[in-house]
């Protein structure tokens, strides 16, 4: 992509308003923390101290509306304490300019490989050191220090507070997180009814798999319900495609097909009656004509052989999601080793996991190192430029490059462009309601109440809508406090604009592009798939509970490679930068074919043998092979050398060769495994001159 059509694509994402549903009595209750706090700053000091206590809740309360599967209590409560710390240890070094310096660009480092943990810590961090560099404009001692380190983090105790009294849709992201699996899957039984190859993407059973990892305390009042449909779901999938693939399953013309689409149907109708049961907290209703396509008639069932064998698991297995959605009891949960329950570390103990993550980042091409090295030097720089220029408010043009900074291009260009987008229209209008009504203090701190809570309302539209009525808040609050409104209005407009490009600067002089990565990401991909499907085969040559363990641990590693190389592969397409060594073609047609693989090992698990079953002794050969090539196709991959599979050839050869090949359907998959193998070395092999010759027509 070039640098002009890329910049096309930040503007257009940038001022892009999504259509999401709304949360307005969490918005409401987020709103009347802030609306606490300012009263009670008004009442007992004065309102520029309510101006200074008013970050706190808000920026608290904000907090609570990213992805996180913690208590937003927890979440409010560590972004109060992190906001006070940062602002006593703000105020105690603001005395001297280098200290400080140091200081501010220390704690941007380590907000920026926060993101080593996850977005919503990245997020809650970065926070932390803008409101460092806004609150070291108030008067400065150590005991106004604690003072106002306190009061903001009394903010954050305000809104935990309230949290706790007034509870709204508690566990409703578990229960969104675990609907949209359930919903995800009837969606895909309704594509495989006319594509009996379609793709199921990795990203609702990892949202559902992450939601259902709960805390001790969690644990102890968690809804059973949100237990036991995930491990159904893991087994739904691979049940539906095996009895929609031609090539395992039912034919793919005449009765069998026509069967396998009524049953097809009727799993996706099951599905959704389940997923909005799960979502609303109400019993399951499913129409009489859905459940009629499940019986499964011994005498005169149109499927047979393996496709019918998985028309009777897919039934049994539908059937129970039924029951386990009003009850949440489910006779699947020992089918996952060791994750029946899945634990996730209390705050205390989360201090070795994070240290963990963020070791793991420590290296050149680190993503997360890169862009925390970023976050430093325009923390620096930028508050640097903004008290040398002859304008107010210069902190504004550091706050402004911190908040918009991400690890990718794309999300830092569109924020920067929404940021200041939503700031021209925030400052108009609070500009035009102050000059229009003058209001006092007390109506200014409830009009940004108003600004709060839209705010709040809208955050998940689009960064543009939510930061309009977040600019409006700030310019309310100072002239809340007596700030000049003229000075307010020309000074951010400006200071804002300078943030973002300074923003985008840093961007293009220390990028963290993704393109260069991709062959990475892929040979990780094929590594993974590799051995998922290694340890399907191998389960017919061993078929034991501890082979069962090994298929699941390789799934969800297979799983997360995917995603990887899914977000890898969209950051790339909108970078302006190209790959020399995989263009976007072979990418793609790379990406199909390890879809391919992974599907047939899919197709392979629906047929597992049983615990004690008779070994298909020609398999162990076969998942030797197909682990060892995989990974040394991997290495190919990596030094763009052309794969090949002759281990795995050879072993397939030898079990055709045998007279007694055990189970047909297990030989069949192993050839789908090969097919998926050979589109992927046609895929990736390539010479230099048609690489060339690809690359010059995508631009």
């Amino acid at each position: 992509m070039t640098w002009l059509r890329a910049l096309r694509e930040v503007v257009r994402s940038g001022l892009t308003v999504e259509r999401t549903r709304l949360e307005p009595l969490i918005a409401l209750r987020a709103a009347a923390g802030v609306a606490i706090v300012i009263g009670l700053a008004l009442w007992l000091d004065s309102p520029a101290y309510a101006a200074s206590a008013a970050f706190g809740a808000f920026s608290a309360g904000s907090s609570t509306f990213q992805r996180s599967w913690r208590p937003r209590k927890v979440i409010a409560l560590a972004a109060g304490a992190g906001l006070g710390i940062s602002t006593f240890v703000g105020y105690v070094a603001s005395g001297h300019t280098a200290t400080f310096l140091l200081l501010l660009a220390a704690w941007a480092f380590l907000a920026g490989m926060a993101w080593a943990v996850g977005s919503t810590a990245g997020i809650v961090a970065t926070t932390t050191v803008a409101i460092m560099m806004v609150t070291v404009t108030l008067p400065t001692s150590v005991q106004g220090a604690l003072e106002h380190a306190g009061v903001i983090a009394f903010g954050g105790l305000v809104q935990a507070t309230l949290i706790l009294l007034f509870p709204i849709r508690r566990w409703g992201a578990h229960r969104d997180a675990l609907a949209d699996a359930l919903a995800a899957m009837a969606d895909y039984a309704r594509r495989l009814r006319h594509d009996p190859t379609a793709a199921f993407g990795p990203e609702p059973m990892m949202t559902a798999r992450s939601a259902a990892a709960v805390t001790p305390s969690q644990a102890r009042t968690r809804p059973s319900v949100l237990h036991g449909p995930r491990g159904l779901a893991e087994h739904i999938r691979p049940a539906l495609a095996a009895v929609a693939d031609p090539r395992v399953g039912a034919a793919a013309e005449g009765p069998e097909r026509d069967r396998a689409r009524e049953l097809l149907n009727a799993a996706a109708d099951v599905l959704d009656a389940a997923a909005r049961s799960i979502r609303h907290g109400t019993p399951v209703e499913v129409p009489a004509e859905a459940m009629q396509p499940l019986l499964i008639d011994a005498g005169d069932e149109v499927l047979t052989g393996p496709a019918r064998q998985a028309a009777i698991t897919l039934a049994d297995l539908l059937i129970e999601v039924l029951d386990t959605a009003d009850s949440g009891m489910s006779h699947h949960e020992s089918a996952f080793a060791g994750e029946a329950q899945l634990i996730r570390p209390t705050m205390f103990r989360l201090v070795p996991v994070v240290l963990g993550a963020v070791r793991r980042e420590l290296h050149r091409d680190s993503r997360v190192l890169r862009h925390a090295v970023r976050l430093a030097a325009v923390a620096a720089l930028g508050y640097l430029l903004g008290t040398a220029l002859p304008l107010g408010h210069g902190y504004w043009v550091p706050v402004t490059s911190v908040m918009v900074m991400r690890p990718d291009f794309h999300q830092t260009y569109a924020r920067a462009v929404a940021r200041f987008t939503g700031t021209l229209v925030g400052v108009g209008l609070a500009t035009a309601v102050v000059q229009v009504a003058h209001p006092g203090a007390n109506v200014s701190g409830g009009l940004a109440v108003v600004s709060a809570a839209l705010m709040y309302l809208l955050m998940r539209t689009g960064y543009v809508a939510s930061q309009s009525f977040a600019a409006a808040y700030v310019v309310l609050l100072l002239g809340m406090a007596g700030e000049a409104l003229q000075q307010t209005v020309r000074d951010r407009l400006l200071l804002t604009l300078l943030g973002g490009v300074l923003a985008m600067l840093a961007y293009v002089l220390l990028p963290a592009w993704e393109t260069p990565q991709l062959l990475d990401r892929l040979a990780d991909y094929l590594t993974a798939n590799g051995r998922y499907a290694a340890a399907v085969v191998r389960s017919f040559a061993e078929p034991d509970d501890r082979r069962l363990a090994d298929v699941r641990h390789t799934l969800l590693a297979s799983r997360e490679a995917n995603a990887t190389w899914d977000e890898s592969l969209r950051r790339a397409k909108q970078e302006p930068v190209r790959h020399r060594g995989l263009n976007r073609r072979e990418a793609e047609e790379a990406q199909e074919a390890l879809e391919s693989l992974g599907r047939a090992a899919m197709l392979l698990e629906t047929h597992l043998p049983e615990h004690g079953a008779r070994p298909v002794r020609e398999a162990a050969r076969f998942a030797d092979a197909l682990e060892a090539d995989t990974a040394q196709a991997a290495r190919a991959v990596r030094e763009r050398r052309n794969p090949d599979w002759r281990r795995v050839e050879d072993a397939l050869d030898a079990w055709e060769s045998d007279g007694d090949g055990g189970d047909p359907v297990v030989r069949r998959g192993a050839e789908l495994l090969l097919g998926a193998l050979e589109e992927l070395a046609a895929a990736v092999a390539r010479t230099p001159l048609e690489r060339d010759v690809e690359s010059s027509r995508e631009q």
